[in-house]
């Protein structure tokens, strides 16, 4: 990954694949988040009924069409303009950022608003989530290098508003007229503060890759004596489990909520994809989740592997990743 200098956008050096995802299922942590997303939309008084709303989702799975339609608002024809226009996730799957960036400008009414929700930047760097770099994943934006973006193609970002989901999670608000409120500078100055407009501070992704492989190797190795088994066959895993060298034999299988993804392989493992009853009936003796904010969920629909969930978790400060039993 590289990070331009000028702008700030941190991009994928090169990225020569195409992207063909087996559709993923909705967390329930991503559910509840969009919900409390909308709640705080309808309360600044950006979700008027009758106004037109267009959607860019994520090919990952997820959409906040029915919430706002629950609300009045009418879904635009494809193509058509629209009052407001949502991007979940969506935008750094694009390979040309800047058209992309234009198209959705575009769509846009005179008045619309633009709403981006990401992944942002500076809680890659702070958690130590290297592994959120992937293929088919073409931008990581901080605050700072996507209201610049949002500048160049006219807009002007309005609010900011923050959210626990994936370790820090922002939804920014822009339109073609009006100034930003005091939540856009407090985001971005809190994310400068973070080191992500810094080279030399965003390099510590590759220091926390290299521990946290290590680290999973490790652990690995020490439980192969009894069956381990994973949760969670997203894209961010695939690198985590490339990079320790991960194995059938040391890892028996990833289980996953989609049935699209029963059946083939974890890429660059041989590792199988299994389903969640599947898991069930191997009984193994612990389950590495790859995604903490499965965690409540996979609790409560998994009840038998109470006391088995073992969560990778990031440190801070590019320090070696914990990885904490779960017990209930």
């Amino acid at each position: 990954m590289w990070l331009c200098a000028s702008c700030g956008l941190a991009q994928l050096v090169e990225d020569p694949t195409v992207a063909d995802e087996p559709r993923g299922i909705e967390p329930q942590a991503l559910v509840r988040q969009a919900a409390e997303a909308v709640d705080r939309l309808a309360d600044a008084g950006l979700l008027s009924a009758g106004h037109s709303v267009a959607e860019y989702g994520s090919p990952h799975g997820g959409s906040w069409l029915s919430l706002l339609t629950g609300r009045g608002l009418v879904p635009a024809a494809t193509g058509e303009q629209a009052d407001l226009i949502i991007d979940c996730f969506g935008l750094m799957h694009e390979a040309d950022q800047a058209a992309a960036m234009v198209e959705r400008v575009d769509r846009l009414k005179e008045n619309g608003v633009l709403l981006i929700q990401y992944h942002s930047l500076a809680s890659i760097v702070r958690n130590g989530q290297w592994n959120a770099l992937r293929h088919g994943h073409f931008a990581y934006y901080s605050t700072p290098a996507l209201t610049s973006m949002l500048s160049t193609a006219g807009l002007v970002a309005r609010a900011a508003w923050q959210f626990d989901l994936y370790g820090g999670t922002v939804l920014l608000a822009a339109s073609r007229g009006g100034s930003p409120d005091t939540s856009v500078a407090m985001a971005i100055s809190r994310e400068i503060g973070t080191g992500v407009l810094d080279a030399n501070s965003v390099s510590g992704l590759q220091h926390t890759a290299d521990n946290s492989t290590a680290e999973l190797r490790g652990w690995l190795e020490s439980a192969r004596t009894h069956p381990v088994y994973a949760y969670g066959a997203a894209s961010r895993a695939v690198a985590l489990l490339c990079r320790a060298g991960a194995t059938p034999r040391l890892l028996s299988a990833v289980a996953d909520a989609s049935p699209a993804k029963w059946g083939r392989r974890m890429p660059g493992t041989s590792i199988p994809v299994i389903s969640p009853a599947t898991l069930v009936e191997a009984d193994p003796a612990a389950v590495l989740l790859f995604l903490p904010d499965l965690l409540e969920e996979v609790s409560s629909a998994l009840p038998e592997l109470a006391g088995r969930l073992v969560v990778a978790e990031s440190a801070q400060a590019f320090g070696t990743p914990r990885i904490v039993e779960q017990t209930r």
